[in-house]
């Protein structure tokens, strides 16, 4: 790649008050404005991931999805080493060959180029990303205009990182948030995403729900004002229903007053079926229950995500059909209320259980890797060594996701008998080669679904 087509060393930032000013003269909504609005029409908004490494790429890859497509908020995925602060990787890599990174590389980029992309789609962007420290990242975000910004202090530590321990995340994460806080005063408000997917795979709904209620407090605590607490589905559609009405209900019972939540799906992230047929068939579900659960926005599929990262057509065709569950003709669909009451019921209670006695302490941060140590906060199948990951999921007959084990999470009597008697009619896996098949095909739940073998995924 010629040295001519990578920016000289990014200029310093902005002063705030510039990058405010900037928002406010783009002419278009910001992120949270949208999900305002599509709130207010009982729409699902959605959102495409997307992210390369070329800046020239990225922009038509932008103004591609939007012309085809028109999603209510854009995408900049970024690269892996700009996540972990490897910024001279990233340049080396943009200066090499750019298709090496596997997201955009913004601060290498620099924030001018930002607002190029920026200033390329009537959308507003949002940046995800993985970054236990994203600091300088989100500095660069708000000088591009960018008006969303996803992770936290657990979500983007533990199921990402080995050895970044989860003080140093969750300060770093708390500057974050104070910087959202001092730009609300300033009259920007950043819609600040809570990657409640964690591992992504067999996640139980009260752990994802209890993440996020820890990090919206905190943000809450910093002044942010704007907070969307994104869910993975798991593949049971009341109990999947039930999580993102619960949303909502928690935000009411642990955040101040004049926060604004949205519940975020996003569509199963597991394995996904190789037929293009049935993909499609799951991702019109995954809207389908993002319609019937409440939530304001959906993060959408492709039919290619058995095959790698999809294509500009896969992610425009996959925005097409999920905006099908939108269509005022599927307002006759009904499921069983109790059910889902039923499901809230006990979702409700198991995040009390393990969120309450953290928020009783004096010093939230703290309790929380006080917590972690001990396993009264845990995540299945984390990469860190800050997590015990003692928590073992496992699916009951009816395909929800319960707690086979539940490690040291603080959980009552009932609620652990709740979870073993769902799981009774499984079967007992004593053996550990058992346990390791029925976990694996707990994975490939939706390769069952539709007689895919999960062989054919190699």
């Amino acid at each position: 790649m010629s040295a001519a087509l990578v920016p000289a060393e990014p200029p310093e930032l902005p002063p705030l008050a510039e990058s405010v000013l900037y928002v406010s003269q783009l002419g278009k909504p910001t992120a949270a404005e949208v999900l305002r609005a599509a709130r207010e029409d009982r729409r699902v908004a959605l959102q495409p991931r997307c992210g390369v490494g070329s800046h020239a790429q990225m922009m038509t890859l932008l103004q591609d999805l939007e012309r085809h497509a028109g999603p209510d908020v854009l995408t900049l995925t970024i690269d892996s080493h700009t996540r972990l602060k490897r910024f001279d990787q990233a340049r080396s890599a943009l200066i090499r060959n750019p298709a090496d990174l596997n997201g955009y590389p913004l601060v290498s980029h620099g924030w001018q180029r930002g607002r190029q992309l920026n200033e390329a789609v009537s959308a507003p962007l949002e940046v995800r990303h993985g970054s236990p420290d994203a600091r300088l990242l989100f500095q660069t975000s708000i000088a591009s205009g960018i008006t969303s910004f996803e992770g936290g202090g657990i979500s983007y530590n533990l199921p990402y990182s080995k050895a970044v321990p989860l003080s140093e995340s969750l300060d770093a994460w708390q500057e974050v948030d104070a910087l959202c806080g001092d730009l609300a005063e300033r009259g920007l408000v950043i819609d600040r995403e809570l990657f409640g997917t964690l591992t992504a795979v067999l996640v139980p709904p009260s752990i994802s729900l209890a993440i996020s209620v820890l990090e919206a407090v905190a943000a809450a605590r910093q002044g942010v004002r704007c907070v969307s607490v994104a869910y993975p589905q798991g593949g049971h559609c009341e109990q999947d229903v039930a999580a993102l009405r619960a949303i909502p209900e928690l935000a009411a019972r642990y955040l101040p007053e004049g926060i604004e939540v949205h519940p975020v799906l996003h569509e199963f992230m597991g394995v996904f079926p190789r037929e293009r047929g049935s993909a499609e068939d799951l991702i019109l579900y995954g809207a389908l229950v993002a319609r019937l659960g409440g939530a304001t926005k959906l993060i959408t599929k492709t039919y290619l995500e058995a095959y790698g990262i999809p294509d500009t057509r896969a992610n425009i065709d996959g925005l097409l059909l999920a905006s099908r569950a939108n269509s005022p003709l599927l307002g006759f669909i009904a499921l069983d209320e109790d059910r889902i009451a039923e499901e809230l019921d006990w979702i409700l209670a198991e995040v009390a259980e393990i969120v309450e006695p953290v928020l009783a302490a004096a010093d939230l941060h703290k309790e929380i890797t006080a917590s972690f140590a001990a396993g009264r906060l845990d995540i299945p199948f984390s990469a860190s060594r800050y997590a015990l990951s003692e928590i073992i999921p496992r699916r009951a007959p009816d395909g929800a996701i319960r707690y086979f084990a539940s490690g040291s999470l603080p959980f009552s009597d009932r609620t652990r008998r709740r979870n073993e008697r769902s799981l009774a009619a499984a079967g007992d896996d004593a053996k550990i080669g058992d346990m390791v098949k029925g976990l694996t095909a707990d994975i490939n739940y939706f390769l069952n679904v539709f007689g895919e073998s999960p062989a054919a995924q190699s």
